[in-house]
């Protein structure tokens, strides 16, 4: 398994089963009941069916859709009916773009920080974390502006639905949150065999106040931060062997760069 948006190196990993310098062997795909493993960029079903709802987009209707979680990823939280506005770009998603003049609440033309905020939901009803939300428009906002217009708009909502994709298949219980061993599993799949203190120390870190679990945006952030983590240590560890010998500031550098 690769990383969302593969195809952008900021955005890069290792693929799935591939074995990895600082994590040892790595499993050899999370595999569905007939043991095949998914393609990259597909949704992976048990039973081979699709099932109803499960992870579907709420839309402008106001209704809500049966399924995965009761809540719909990246939905968004309320109805916006009636607009007038820009026209849409030649060639454009139609829905995409109806959702992009949907959370431009301002009609500035682009969207900030805050507006996606409020566009965004996790499985269990509750916001993205603005800290989330920042990460992923640092991710995609090419000209630094703090907003993102509707091609950037674009890639982050397909940035989204592929972590979405990655969340639901190892979300065993279909809480709409995953625990320690789902995360545990999940980073062994991108190849971070990780110890089970390390996992401990991400769910302290990533989950909201008291929970065990993290949400669908946490689990962004705590891949993502691994990912960042973990290339800087590989850019330092010159011989391959999982160890560094750094002085403070070559410590510091490698911290303050890889802060989000």
């Amino acid at each position: 398994m690769s990383y969302p948006y593969q195809q952008q190196q900021q955005h890069g990993a290792p693929s799935y089963g591939q074995q990895n310098a600082y994590g040892g062997n790595t499993q050899q795909g999370h595999q569905n009941q007939h043991g095949q493993q998914a393609p990259y960029g597909q949704q992976q079903q048990a039973s081979g069916q699709q099932q109803q709802g499960y992870g579907q987009q709420q839309g402008y209707s106001g209704q809500q859709q049966q399924g995965y979680g009761q809540a719909a990823y990246g939905a968004p939280q309320k109805s916006f009916g009636g607009m007038g506005g820009p026209q849409m770009p030649p060639g454009a998603d139609q829905q995409l773009w109806t959702w992009y003049v949907a959370v431009d609440a301002d009609r500035s033309g682009a969207i900030n920080p805050v507006e996606l905020q409020q566009a965004l939901i996790n499985g269990d009803w509750s916001p993205f974390s603005l800290e989330t939300v920042q990460l992923m428009m640092t991710l995609f906002d090419r000209d630094a502006s703090g907003t993102i217009g509707f091609d950037e708009f674009t890639s982050l909502w397909r940035y989204i639905e592929d972590w979405k994709r990655i969340f639901q298949q190892f979300d065993a219980d279909r809480s709409g949150r995953i625990d320690k061993v789902e995360l545990k599993q999940a980073l062994q799949a991108f190849g971070y065999n990780v110890s089970e203190r390390i996992v401990d120390l991400l769910i302290r870190k990533f989950a909201r106040k008291g929970a065990t679990e993290i949400t669908f945006d946490a689990f962004i952030s705590c891949c993502v931060t691994i990912k960042s983590l973990s290339e800087a240590f590989q850019r330092c560890d010159r011989d391959r062997d999982g160890y560094v010998n750094m002085s403070h500031e070559m410590f510091l550098e490698v911290v303050i760069s890889t802060r989000q």
